[in-house]
């Protein structure tokens, strides 16, 4: 009891999985449809990140609405319709900045975390 079960789902924090989804698209030469994008979230987590369906569409609807991911319709290994997304010039540098972003958050939050006596004296 008490220790950490690496097959617990960690919940993301709000704002990363957009984030997550255009590093991603960064990361993978080729479009990826939306089954796709969530099985590599969880194989390069090892299973820590498990992004459900109700949370990734939407979130691949919105940076699609913000120009920051373009998406085509194309057909799927298992021939079936599926809606492929490329990573845009826009989105690329929205990249840039969240992840300058969640660095700054990360860092503030490393130290909170701290030990005591660890930290800065005030």
């Amino acid at each position: 009891m008490g220790r950490y079960d690496k097959s617990k789902r960690a919940e993301i924090l709000p704002g990363t999985l957009e984030m997550l989804i255009l590093k991603s698209l960064e990361r993978n030469t080729e479009p990826m449809h939306g089954f796709g994008i969530a099985l590599y979230l969880r194989q390069i987590s090892k299973d820590v990140l498990q992004v459900e369906e109700g949370s990734l569409y939407p979130a691949l609807q919105r940076l699609a609405l913000k120009g920051w991911v373009r998406a085509e319709w194309g057909q799927s290994g298992n021939k079936r319709r599926a809606r492929y997304y490329n990573l845009t010039p826009i989105g690329r540098e929205q990249l840039k900045q969240e992840v300058a972003d969640f660095e700054r958050l990360l860092e503030a939050i490393m130290l909170v975390m701290q030990p005591a006596g660890g930290g800065p004296s005030w």
